[in-house]
């Protein structure tokens, strides 16, 4: 028990701080919307309702959008760019493992089903990280869509107007700024850890170079 947490600790710490804040983020929400109901005259949710509806799924889905979307374009990025002397870019000097040729560990017994199988499978696993999480983009994307257009349609008759579709809300301002203003901070954040690697240092993190390494070395 003792090995399988200390092995799986990182996953379990964030799913723990993930749970802690989901659930802060709903008794939160469930205050403000029930705040906003009260002033247009409308009944309060109750918690149950309100996890349940557009808004909380709204509020949610707009901000997993985001992360998926900037993890998905950052694994891509780091593909073929390159940043000298960050930790969390490969090397443009050097030939890295991750850019070997996988076919040619096809015969090693302990490779992943898909590289020992080749042909299409491998060259679905070989993208497969940038791919599942391109998917979920693309499903937090039209999650998001689907909450936002019902959230608005609901203010819209809240102030006695007509609602308009999903379709018709994908081109809507409401929509875009609510997505481009989680996209914008999400890029900012990694292109500020990509730029800070290169200069300061955490002690033991993978996600640092080791603390005695010069400024120009990149790579961890």
């Amino acid at each position: 028990m003792r090995k399988a947490l200390r092995d799986n600790g990182l996953s379990l710490a964030l799913l723990l701080l993930f749970l802690f804040s989901i659930v802060g983020h709903s008794v939160a929400g469930l205050s403000h919307y029930n705040e906003e109901q009260r002033e247009h005259g409308q009944p309060p949710l109750t918690y149950r309702e309100y996890i349940t509806s557009s808004g909380f799924a709204e509020s949610v889905f707009e901000n997993w959008e985001s992360e998926f979307l900037q993890m998905a374009l950052y694994v891509l990025l780091t593909a073929f760019l390159y940043q000298r002397g960050s930790a969390e870019s490969k090397d443009p000097d050097k030939p890295e493992d991750v850019d070997e040729d996988p076919s040619s560990h096809r015969s090693d017994p302990a490779a992943p089903y898909p590289v020992r199988a080749g042909g299409l499978a491998l060259k679905l696993y070989q993208h497969s990280l940038f791919l599942a999480l391109s998917l979920l983009f693309v499903a937090s994307f039209v999650l998001h869509l689907v909450a936002s257009a019902r959230e608005n349609c609901r203010e819209q008759l809240l102030h006695g107007q007509t609602c308009t579709t999903a379709l018709a809300h994908l081109g809507s301002a409401t929509f875009w700024f609510e997505s481009f203003q989680n996209w914008q901070s999400e890029f900012l954040s990694i292109a500020t850890l990509v730029v800070l690697s290169i200069f300061l240092r955490q002690k033991g993190s993978p996600e640092s170079k080791p603390v005695h390494a010069a400024h120009g070395k990149t790579g961890r």
